[in-house]
């Protein structure tokens, strides 16, 4: 089953224009698991691109300092144009239609205090919705608020892996600019998994870590070997996808909905050489709306509906 549903592929594919090198570079559909017949391509069109970004509020136990803090977290999923030469949202795609790529775009944050002072993240995540075509992440952009200081980092593809930034007020990790060899980012998974899960590679698989893991943990960004499996959780109607880091003694755990629109229920991080990297976050509520012409006063009890 699996040779006939990468010859399937392949011919697709070739049908659609795909170049040979793009065939090379796809990932495999190595899934354990059959996609249910509830994936239909125009259920994908109705959900994301109805004008509304869909919104998840978790509750948040982020170990730090030697002790579990409470807070909350939200995954803010929206389609939008992307140009592949900026790199950025287009603004009037219209211009030049052969530069726009149609992506996903997570807004993850997290909010949490500890003791006297608050900890603020958010990151940014843009996955090309046509994976067999862009089969890579084009951008990925951190940042980290808390009282001591704020650090940003930013990952963009380029031709032979990511350029690589990151500005922080830590001496010992300062200003850098690098690059990073291409393999599958931490921190796309979850856009992968709403775009399609039969996208997850499964196996031993270079991965980058999390960008908030590096940063909490204070280390450089690098390529790590990782043991990566897809199966039945325990969960009913959930699958459990986890990533397994050998060297880093880490390990992640990403629960979602079998069936369309394969919403996430939570991801846990542990750690053994990092116990301060321990986080746990469940979903509360989801809404779909378009929260960007939400901002008057009236429009604040939707936070509410979210538990925020």
């Amino acid at each position: 089953m699996k040779n006939i549903a990468y010859l399937l592929l392949l011919l697709f594919m070739t049908s659609c224009g795909t170049s040979p090198e793009q065939v090379a570079t796809a990932p495999l559909p190595t899934s354990p698991y059959a996609l249910q017949a509830s994936f239909v391509k125009d259920d994908f069109n109705q959900y994301w691109y109805a004008g509304e970004a869909e919104i998840s509020s978790y509750d948040l136990q982020q170990y730090r300092y030697g002790e579990i803090h409470p807070g909350h977290a939200v995954l803010i999923f929206v389609t939008e144009p992307f140009s592949k030469k900026k790199q950025v949202k287009l603004d009037y795609p219209q211009k030049d239609p052969g530069d726009e790529v149609s992506v996903l775009k997570l807004n993850a944050t997290k909010k949490f205090n500890t003791g006297i002072y608050p900890y603020s993240t958010i990151q940014s995540i843009f996955t090309p919705v046509s994976l067999d075509k862009y089969p890579s992440t084009l951008k990925v952009a951190t940042s980290s608020q808390e009282w001591c200081g704020h650090t940003f980092e930013q990952l963009n593809l380029s031709k032979n892996g990511y350029d690589h930034k990151l500005f922080s007020y830590f001496e010992s990790e300062g200003d850098v600019e690098d690059k990073i060899g291409k393999a599958l980012l931490e921190d796309e998974l979850l856009n992968r998994i709403r775009i399609n899960p039969e996208s997850l590679p499964v196996g031993k698989v270079d991965v980058i870590p999390g960008t908030i893991h590096a940063r909490f943990a204070h280390t450089p960004l690098s390529v790590e070997k990782a043991i990566i499996t897809l199966e039945q959780a325990d969960r009913t109607g959930q699958m459990l996808y986890q990533i397994n880091y050998p060297r880093l003694g880490r390990s992640v755990l990403i629960y979602f909905d079998q069936a369309f629109p394969y919403l996430i229920q939570s991801w846990e991080e542990r750690s053994m050489k990092h116990p301060d990297l321990i986080t746990k976050a469940t979903r509360k509520k989801t809404i779909k709306l378009d929260y960007w012409s939400r901002n008057g006063l009236e429009d604040a009890g939707l936070r509410e509906r979210l538990g925020i």
